[in-house]
């Protein structure tokens, strides 16, 4: 499994940027990973250009044998007139349901499925909009922002249960929290702009699969070369 762009050029019409121009990089291998950079360098477009919501100006999009490929983010909302539980029920195929169960619990919001999602907190709201997702049949999901404004230890937990229940599943995880992303993300791209000579440089990262893994001296490591690459 792999998702591979080849010379990618893009900028929205009635504006003289270009977000990309000529950008290459590969994804290769199930597993987290990672599209990294500062804002407004173009990580949401470019994962709305991958999914299909956005046409490049040039360039290929290969993705291989892929035949799902969702986009969560943390701007959707869900309709007011349905309970969270009841939403989630009705998205959720019969073969998923065993995984819907673990997944509530895994996200801390077993005591919140009654609620109308107007009447949920900011984190709670993003929790919600990725679980959605991950109910789904996919083989590649982007998850752009998903975990913003939800506390630091219940992140570490979450991803490291999606990474023990997705194994054969491709993530594409894009946020700005640079520990996160070095610990948990294989293969991490860091987007430079198209004024620099390599809009995008290849990091790895620790890909941590749980938090005893994680060695303070080589994260600080994979933390520098990210920083120093962006």
């Amino acid at each position: 499994m792999f998702l591979d762009c080849r010379d990618l050029t893009f900028g929205y019409q009635g504006t003289t940027k270009t977000l990309f121009k000529n950008l290459s990089f590969k994804f290769e291998n199930p597993g987290f990973h990672s599209l990294f950079g500062s804002s407004g360098v173009g990580k949401s477009s470019l994962a709305r250009i991958l999914c299909g919501l956005l046409r490049a100006d040039k360039g290929v999009v290969d993705t291989d044998s892929i035949d799902s490929l969702l986009y969560a983010h943390n701007l959707e909302r869900l309709p007011g007139w349905s309970s969270i539980g009841a939403h989630i029920e009705r998205i959720t195929p019969i073969h998923n349901q065993d995984k819907k169960e673990l997944l509530i619990r895994h996200f801390g919001l077993s005591t919140h499925l009654g609620k109308r999602f107007s009447q949920l907190s900011l984190g709670q709201k993003n929790r919600i909009n990725l679980l959605r997702y991950l109910v789904q049949d996919f083989n590649v999901l982007i998850v752009d922002e998903c975990l913003a404004n939800v506390d630091e230890k219940l992140r570490a937990r979450i991803l490291i249960n999606i990474k023990a229940m997705f194994k054969d599943r491709l993530f594409i995880y894009i946020s700005h929290n640079v520990i996160e992303i070095a610990s948990y993300c294989q293969q991490i791209w860091v987007l430079r702009g198209p004024e620099r000579d390599q809009q995008a440089v290849l990091v790895r990262g620790q890909d941590c699969r749980d938090q005893k893994c994680l060695d303070r001296s080589s994260l600080q490591q994979t933390m520098l070369e990210i920083m120093n690459a962006a």
